[in-house]
């Protein structure tokens, strides 16, 4: 099926999270979304918060940025959610904005190399390995989790990724992609071709890679220029078919599009100036998702 879900966008205040999370629970919405941007809000943190006010919903972080992160810390505070809230928590990875890790110091020569090491070493950790590694940046000497999570978790780790050597590299060693709402719908189609590629490379067999794309959406009367606004303020105005203004079946034909180019799920992304953040989520879950179809 195509899945549906909507971003807690983090120029909003921390405690709106809990009213929000409330009305995605309300609402039937099934996947709430959590950015960790610097410096605005700790995505492990809000994360657990939005968990324990819920009781179905799934919550996602996309992403945590592994320059930031110790690769056992993340591994820690994964298996603790996983455990927590079995079925419930999504976690992607990538590489942060490199602008923000250069400010606090966390900038890496070879950012393709340090998601790649640490994709490899968080995994292997939350199978509940032993792992011992000496890379160019994630070292550990003989770790194990105490409590990873219970094998029959079947815990999945994604990374976002944009160009071509993190998507091939997501389809190596990440368990699915997490692509920007910059990504048209045959952005898509080329990025499941590089994710192929390199699932093809590490001759990965397993189950298949979900691939989630945010979708730039906004409504109500003023929606075309919000939305325009922001594309122009992310120098993606001149991009065709990026984004979407309009009413619920506008909306789900632009989720369906991106369906159709190869999307599992499709993320909602409210412009940062939406006016009524609870209304869209409410708008997300009762009016566009009865019109996205389900897949068999």
């Amino acid at each position: 099926m195509t899945a549906l879900g909507a971003v807690f966008r983090p120029q909003l205040p921390p405690e709106r999270l809990r009213p929000m999370a409330r009305v995605a629970e309300d609402a039937g919405l099934e996947e709430l979304w959590l950015w960790e941007d610097c410096f605005l809000e700790g995505g492990i943190s809000a994360a657990a918060a939005a968990l324990a006010w819920t009781e179905r919903l799934r919550v996602g972080v996309g992403l945590l940025p592994v320059p930031l992160r110790n690769v056992a810390v993340t591994a820690m505070e994964a298996a603790t959610l996983h455990r927590l809230f079995p079925g419930r928590v999504i976690l992607g990875v990538g590489h942060g904005v490199q602008d923000w890790m250069g400010q606090v110091g966390a900038r890496a020569e070879s950012p393709v190399t340090l998601l790649r090491e640490h994709l490899v070493a968080l995994r292997a950790l939350l199978r509940g390995e032993r792992v011992t590694t000496n890379g160019r940046y994630v070292k550990l000497d003989d770790v194990a989790l105490d409590w990873p999570p219970p094998p029959e978790a079947a815990v999945e780790i994604l990374a976002g990724a944009t160009g071509p050597r993190s998507l091939r590299l997501s389809g190596e060693a990440a368990d699915g992609t997490i692509l920007t709402a910059s990504t048209t719908p045959e952005g898509v189609r080329k990025a499941r071709q590089l994710i192929d590629e390199g699932r093809k490379l590490a001759s990965r067999t397993d189950a298949s890679h979900p691939v989630i794309v945010y979708l730039l959406t906004a409504t109500g009367p003023d929606a075309a220029a919000r939305l325009h606004a922001e594309l122009e303020t992310e120098d993606l105005a001149s991009v065709p078919d990026l984004g979407v203004a309009g009413n619920a079946e506008a909306v789900a034909e632009a989720v369906q599009r991106l369906a159709d180019a190869g999307a599992d799920t499709v993320v909602l992304q409210p412009t940062a100036d939406e006016p009524d953040p609870e209304g869209f989520i409410r708008f997300a879950a009762e009016d566009v998702r009865p019109l996205v179809p389900r897949a068999s």
